[in-house]
């Protein structure tokens, strides 16, 4: 049956996927994929079942790069074509489901780490950089020759760097090479490095990465250096950057650079206006976007620990890849906040308006910055662009002031509305014990109806300490949702609306 909210029921047995092109040639195939140090990789963990993480552009030489290693292994092979949430992250739900021994990441990567000890090698190729073109860039952006410079890349340009170091030093006193913070990456430093951004920063004894400017080397040549539109990378060093240091990039091909603190002040701006969104918000629905990353069942705790204290309701989803189709299906949402890694969360370009998503979607940081009074103003203090900076145990984790604390007390005014915002006393006291709902029973056909009292989620006492997930189904009619999408509440102590991909219940 076909309607306004869905296509003809035989449309995807009609849909001719096709094959994709091989994209480099056999003979180049070995040093494009650097196949002799993965065979290194699988021979020494013993590796039998290999999982090979490719991104979608890249999926035309997956056939030819799998039969090639099983050839040069005598493992077997999977390829991991579509990731549940983001080529940049390691998709370890899907290789676990291979049961794989070891991973191989193609491609552009978060280097994020992992929940599990899976043996992972990343491949992240070596995009051609013009050095002499870059270096000139450099030598007109940054005419003093004692400015502290950091060089920084995205991930396929850094086997360039320290070439174009090698260019410089003859006449700049201090230029810091960045690496990327591979797993395995472990050179002869006689200090530790700093980590920050997914990058290893080798600062001497008393340098602070506040004292130095930065040299990006990467970017769209079709305009990515040009148009308002800034890639996730480059994003979340010029959020988290120094605003008082200058910040420059280049394009790695053509050497066309320019400086950064123009489109460094709008992204800032950008974030601003995100926190005053999430400050007006009543209802912040939290995505889970990085199941296999380290500390995210943490990080996802303790947001639902700063909404509720903050006297805001929480609806915790989990819907794979962020869409306007999945993302709409929640009108009672007010913003959106995904909890992945910085690549991601950071994808302005991606998920914001031009993908017609019809609320904001945050960061992990920018809504710490609008509920946890203790925070301070954003701008004050460094943008944290990965969750786990959040947490307890890390530098830069500020508590969550108790309830009775002066501080949720402070008078607060929008600046989108204009309005008198109530204070952390008075919005909590609003929240009811008990989510209010429709009720929902199984049909053949899902629709959506307003949210009404008709029914509530029954609330038994359990023995047990742990929270005990009750739900009933319910009875709607109103707009089209999501097939896929399986319902569950849970006892008001949780307050949240937990989404789960699956089959048989449809939220209508």
């Amino acid at each position: 049956m076909e309607d306004a909210f869905s296509s003809p029921a035989g449309a995807a047995l009609q849909r001719e996927a096709g094959v994709p092109e091989p994209l480099t040639p056999l003979t180049e195939l070995g040093r494009t994929y650097e196949l002799e140090r993965v065979q290194a990789f699988v021979l020494e963990h013993e590796a039998k079942r290999v999982a090979l993480q490719f991104p979608d552009e890249l999926l035309g030489d997956s056939v030819a790069v799998a039969r090639a290693l099983e050839e040069m292994t005598g493992a077997k092979m999977f390829v991991l074509g579509d990731t549940a949430y983001g080529s940049c992250c390691v998709d370890v739900l899907r290789a676990e489901q291979a049961e794989a021994d070891a991973l191989v990441h193609f491609g552009p990567a978060c280097l994020s780490p992992l929940s599990c000890p899976l043996p992972v090698i990343y491949v992240l190729g070596q995009r051609p950089v013009a050095l002499e073109l870059c270096a000139e860039a450099f030598r007109a952006l940054h005419p003093n020759p004692a400015e502290p410079v950091v060089l920084l890349s995205e991930t396929a340009c850094a086997h360039a760097l320290e070439a174009l170091a090698a260019l410089l030093r003859p006449r700049y006193e201090d230029i810091l090479v960045s690496l990327p913070a591979l797993p395995t990456t472990a050179p002869g430093w006689d200090h530790p490095p700093l980590e920050r951004f997914g990058r290893f920063f080798p600062l001497g004894p008393g340098r602070q990465l506040e004292n130095y400017g930065a040299f990006y080397v990467g970017g769209s040549e079709n305009g990515d250096n040009s148009g308002a539109e800034v890639s996730p990378d480059l994003l979340q060093l010029l959020l988290g950057w120094a605003p008082s240091r200058p910040f420059s990039s280049c394009l790695p091909s053509s050497g066309q650079a320019r400086a950064e603190g123009p489109r460094a002040v709008r992204a800032r701006a950008r974030s601003h206006y995100l926190v005053e969104r999430a400050r007006d918000a009543h209802v912040v629905g939290l995505l889970a976007g990085a199941p296999g990353g380290a500390g995210h069942c943490e990080a996802l705790a303790y947001l639902r620990k700063l909404v509720q204290a903050a006297g805001k309701r929480a609806y915790v989803l989990s819907l794979g890849r962020p869409s306007p189709a999945k993302l709409a299906n929640f009108p009672e949402v007010d913003v959106f906040v995904l909890l992945a890694c910085p690549l991601r969360a950071l994808d302005r370009c991606q998920s914001g308006a031009s993908r017609g998503l019809f609320r904001p979607l945050l960061t992990p940081y920018e809504l710490e910055a609008a509920c946890n009074p203790a925070r301070g103003p954003l701008g004050l203090g460094p943008y944290l662009t990965h969750y786990s900076d959040l947490l307890p145990g890390s530098p830069f984790h500020v508590p969550i002031p108790p309830p009775d604390s002066e501080l949720w007390g402070t008078p607060d005014v929008s600046l989108i509305t204009g309005e008198l915002r109530v204070s952390q006393a008075s919005a909590s006291s609003d929240v009811p014990d008990v989510l209010e709902a429709s009720v929902l029973s199984q049909r053949s056909r899902l629709e959506l109806a307003e949210s009404s009292p008709a029914g509530k989620p029954s609330v038994c006492p359990s023995p047990s300490p742990a929270p005990q997930i009750l739900w009933e189904p319910w009875s709607v009619s109103g707009r089209c949702l999501d097939p896929w999408l399986t319902l569950f509440f849970v006892p008001s102590q949780l307050c949240s609306l937990v989404l789960v991909l699956g089959g048989g219940w449809n939220l209508s």
